[in-house]
């Protein structure tokens, strides 16, 4: 993580390179492209878990449907 020192360097240089009038649309694209990689991520966790859960239950009927032959057997 970058200390406040460092994060005024590079806030000056940004600033040098690109002057002050740019750097509110600057700062704005950051802040649109850090959204997007989070809606992203959020959209792959969700995935994730969704056939986490899709997985679990396919494999709960199955060990049911074992069970149910097992005891068939048995009968």
């Amino acid at each position: 993580m970058l200390g406040y020192q460092e994060l005024i360097i590079v806030f000056l240089i940004v600033l040098l390179i690109f002057g002050g009038s740019k750097i509110p649309e600057l700062a704005r694209g950051l802040g649109k492209g850090i959204n997007e990689f989070k809606k992203a991520k959020d959209g792959i966790k969700d995935e994730i878990e969704k056939e986490a859960k899709k997985e679990s239950a396919e494999k709960k009927d199955l060990k049911k449907e074992k069970n149910d032959k097992d005891s068939d057997k048995i009968a």
